[in-house]
């Protein structure tokens, strides 16, 4: 697995698990382990979402997502899932 799969991976991961939280309570920010903001992959992931409007972060490593971000992740999710059922 490439760099980029590998960060594409945890990415996706993220917006999941955000997205999950989101279900629950819009304005409940996620703390990500502090192994995982060490990781400069993960800081510049998380940078891009932030940049983006997907996630909002209160201070390193405490994050959530946003309106914006959960409408995508919806988006993509049902777009994600009409493909497979076709297939």
């Amino acid at each position: 697995m490439t760099a980029l799969m590998l960060e594409k991976a945890f990415s996706d991961e993220l917006i999941h698990r955000l997205a999950e939280c989101y279900e629950e309570d819009p304005s409940e920010f996620v703390h990500l382990p502090q192994r995982t903001v060490a990781s400069s992959e993960v800081r510049q992931t998380v940078s891009e979402l932030r940049n983006e409007g997907y996630v909002e972060e209160e201070i390193r490593g405490v994050i959530r997502l946003t309106p914006r971000g959960y409408k995508e992740y919806k988006r993509k999710a049902s777009a994600s899932f009409a493909v497979k059922a076709w297939v």
